[in-house]
């Protein structure tokens, strides 16, 4: 029997494209955790960036398609903290005072790196756009639309976790830990390499930006304030369009 090779419904996978927004949301939580955990003598983690593929479903005919639309770029791994206990306090008491200060410490990056992630981005459209960015203008509520949404949640789980009953002191430490979080990214060293790390995520997508791909582009770009991406200006930046 002869098959018609005309007749075989070959998905075929599309060019990757992502948002630049995307991107630099990505790029400030690997440098968070990278650079910002290193800064505070915290243990190194494995991470990597990845980059989804939309998914493959079932079409008219039985034809095998993909979901249109932008792929999208994920830190993977990277928390101090991956499963959160029931209890801050049930979990540390028989913690020394030493080891629940390290403890409390690794819960604060955590969630530091969280909310850099979504600054960065809010960071990357404000410049992007010509507006003045500072942490009077873009206040904890506000990281929703750029990002953030699903982060927030779990940095909530953090908070319940940490200070649980206690909403007035839930609320003093956030709002420490977000001027943390700005004051990172406001760094001009740490901005660097952000912005280099974004920019090799934009410019050149892949499925996987491995641990070491990742430390050796942030490390390149904190350690020059003078590195400018190339085809990149704030001042004509626009997100790629879809092909």
């Amino acid at each position: 029997m002869k098959i018609n090779p005309n007749t075989l419904a070959i998905p075929t996978i599309p060019p990757i494209h992502i948002g630049r927004r995307n991107a630099y949301h990505q790029a400030g939580l690997a440098v968070a955790v990278y650079l910002g955990n290193q800064q505070k003598n915290l243990p190194a983690l494995h991470f990597q960036v990845a980059v989804r593929l939309p998914e493959l479903k079932v079409g008219m005919g039985g034809r095998l398609t993909r979901t249109p639309g932008r792929y999208a770029a994920r830190l993977e791994g990277g928390r101090l903290i991956p499963y959160l206990p029931y209890s801050y306090e049930s979990a540390t008491r028989l913690l020394s005072p030493l080891e629940k200060r390290q403890c409390q410490c690794a819960f604060e990056a955590d969630v530091v790196n969280l909310l850099v992630g979504s600054l960065a981005e809010a960071k990357y459209v404000a410049l992007r756009d010509g507006e003045v960015f500072n942490a009077n203008l873009v206040y904890l509520g506000a990281l929703k639309f750029y990002g953030g949404d699903q982060e927030l949640k779990i940095i909530d789980g953090y908070m319940a976790c940490l200070l649980p009953d206690n909403q007035a002191e839930q609320r003093k430490k956030l709002a420490e830990l977000f001027l943390a979080a700005y004051s990172f990214i406001n760094d001009r060293q740490n901005w660097q390499a952000i912005k280099a790390l974004a920019e090799a995520i934009y410019n050149d997508p892949k499925e996987v930006f491995t641990c070491e791909e990742v430390i050796a582009l942030v490390e390149l770009g904190h350690s020059s304030t003078h590195v400018v991406s190339q085809n990149f200006s704030f001042d004509n930046a626009v997100e790629r369009p879809m092909h």
